[in-house]
């Protein structure tokens, strides 16, 4: 029989402001994280002070924001009307306090409910607000949501504005670090959604003229565009799009400048609108998928009291505009309508240029139709037989769990390897795809050969992106290699695969490298794993008297009871990142077309390897 358990007076509790969010945090900036994926919770902090110096801005106070970012430490200084003197405690602690309440201070804002700034307060291990405001100052220091230092209003001859410094707190963000593309993709949003806005980031100047048009132009590269961007804006609603050579959709998608990176109604509203003006200006009944295959598009809303669906605003949940406005389909599907219709009259070069890439798109689709058929057939019989697919409990298309953030695929070679993973992973959330030896180098061929190879077919059906990333069912994709030659080129062909077929996985923070230690340093009283050559030189002075080490040349070779502290919560992952000037075409080519003298010697040059490893055994595959 269960033991009964007592439930009594006893057990209510009554948490404070700060106590409630240290406890929940995931409630309030979703996943904690150590900075190595873009949502991770320090990346939520800084956004939560930004969106309110972009709120001020956009209600017509301060062109200017001045943003700077150590290692541990953020300052944020902007110059609206700054917070009212009397009420910068308030604001900063009180839950559920704030000017954004009264629609006369705030309309068409991020943040509605009160909680951001509490939230950064909360877990912080410093956090210091200072508001400058016609010619008087007040300053408040706070440690963990905790008012440490209150000082008195004084005279001050700084600018109107805010300025709010917070260290984000070590005890919640284990071994946190900020990743500066990640930050800066985040504050160019911020530009190119409020176009004459000026961000000061670290000494850099980012500035947009042409808002979303100029987005576009920094996420996709010139030769990649079947046709140039189309720019349309309208009262509340601003579309940039064109179409690529590469396969599936890419969207970049706001609200009141929030960046939803999981879409949401606004989103959904632009790709039926688009289909539908599409099908109706050429007047044919194209299949959506033609119509949407290798679009870019960005769109931004602005709407009155937007609903999300979290927190963190990722996903937008709003079916009007307002409460007294039109719906969200009726709002964006007029405005698709009528602009991008008199738009492709007015540009039949455009109009031409999009037309050829449909009737591409509806061609190779044709062409590999009967090979999916018998590839899906396929993969649903093996599935039920093969054990490629170690598979988790909960996954990242599952809305309701709260551990979906946590999903990832483990992508390995090897029984040993994948062994190791499957017996020390966590059941629940992370899964294994063990491959079988090298697989194809894919550059410069057609999504017909991902149907035709059998790994790469089961790898598509396993994280069931056929369709696109709406129903991804892992949050991160993890390439778990050796660090020796092979496990190297088995990485490159592996991200050659996805920035071939699948970029937007890519581009959308999904795909990372496993980092496992190379030594093992020990004595009879503690073991280190060291990471590189200078961590095992300091473990050895730290344990002296001849430690014993180990080198791991593979992943079979590391114990699955080891293998479980390597893939915990102290995971290392290094994010497959893409510089905003780098063509997909380009990279792939140097990296897996034809050898040639440049490509060789930067390999040699650049991958670290043993000491007894000839340069020449570096080869990579020759284009198929």
């Amino acid at each position: 029989m269960a033991e009964q358990v007592i439930y009594n007076e006893d057990n209510i509790r009554s948490l404070d402001w700060r106590e409630h969010i240290r406890l929940r945090p995931g409630m309030y900036i979703g996943k904690l994280g150590d900075g190595s994926s873009y949502d991770d919770g320090i990346y939520v902090l800084v956004k939560e002070i930004l969106d309110n110096c972009i709120d001020e801005h956009v209600m017509g106070y301060g062109k200017t924001i001045d943003l700077k970012i150590t290692e541990h430490r953020v300052e944020v200084r902007d110059y609206g009307r700054g917070i009212p003197l009397g009420k910068v405690i308030d604001c900063v602690s009180k839950i559920n306090t704030g000017g954004k309440y009264d629609s006369r201070a705030f309309q068409k804002s991020v943040g509605l409910n009160g909680v951001g700034t509490k939230a950064v307060n909360a877990l912080s291990s410093y956090f210091r607000v200072q508001s400058y405001r016609d010619g008087q100052t007040k300053v408040a220091e706070f440690r963990q949501g905790n008012l440490i230092q209150d000082t008195k209003i004084e005279n001050s001859s700084g600018r109107n504005g805010t300025l709010i410094i917070f260290e984000p707190d070590g005890e919640v963000f284990k071994n946190f670090h900020f990743i500066a593309d990640y930050l800066e993709n985040m504050i160019w949003n911020y530009c190119f959604l409020n176009a004459g806005l000026i961000i000061n980031f670290n000494g850099k100047k980012l500035f947009s003229e042409k808002g979303l048009h100029d987005l576009l132009s920094r996420k996709t590269d010139e030769e990649s565009r079947r046709y140039p961007i189309i720019h349309l804006k309208g009262d509340d609603i601003e579309i940039a799009m064109t179409h690529s050579n590469q396969y599936g959709e890419e969207y970049y998608s706001f609200v009141n400048g929030q960046f939803t990176t999981q879409g949401g109604t606004h989103l959904q509203a632009f790709r039926e609108a688009f289909v539908k003006t599409v099908r109706d200006f050429y007047n044919k009944n194209f299949d959506a998928t033609d119509i949407r295959t290798s679009v870019v598009a960005a769109i931004s809303v602005r709407v009155i009291e937007p609903v999300f669906e979290s927190q963190t605003k990722t996903k937008l949940g709003s079916f009007n505009v307002g409460p007294d406005g039109p719906s969200m389909r009726a709002f964006i599907g007029d405005f698709i309508k009528e602009k991008l219709d008199n738009y492709l009259h007015k540009h039949p070069d455009i109009a031409d240029g999009m037309l050829k890439r449909i009737m591409q798109s509806e061609r190779e689709r044709k062409e590999i139709a009967g090979i999916k058929k018998l590839a899906n057939e396929r993969a649903k019989k093996a599935n039920l037989h093969n054990k490629k697919l170690r598979d988790c409990r909960v996954h990242f298309d599952d809305m309701k769990d709260e551990r979906r953030a946590e999903t990832t695929l483990f992508i390995t070679e090897g029984d040993s390897a994948s062994g190791s993973i499957t017996k020390s992973r966590d059941v629940q959330t992370q899964a294994v795809f063990s491959l079988r030896g090298k697989p194809l180098n894919c550059f410069g061929l057609t999504k017909k050969v991902v149907y035709e190879n059998e790994e790469f077919n089961l790898l598509q059906h396993a994280l069931n992106i056929e369709e696109g990333l709406e129903n991804l069912r892992y949050r991160r994709i993890v390439i778990a290699t050796d660090a020796d030659v092979d496990g190297m080129h088995i990485r490159l062909l592996l991200m050659t695969f996805f920035l071939q077929f699948f970029p937007d996985l890519v581009r959308n923070g999904h795909l990372y490298i496993l980092e496992t230690p190379l030594f093992r340093v020990r004595n009879k009283k503690e073991t280190l794993y060291c990471y590189s050559e200078e961590e095992k030189q300091q473990a050895v002075a730290k344990l002296g008297n001849k430690p014993e080490i180990t080198r791991f040349k593979g992943l079979g070779e590391i114990s699955p009871d080891e293998f479980g502290e390597f893939i915990n919560e102290n995971i290392r992952l290094e994010p497959v990142l893409l510089a905003k000037d780098i063509a997909i075409k380009n990279l792939l080519s140097f990296y897996m077309g034809k050898n040639t003298p440049d490509r060789q010697d930067f390999i040699i040059e650049r991958l670290r390897f043993e000491k007894d490893i000839i340069a020449e055994e570096i080869v990579v595959e020759e284009e198929e």
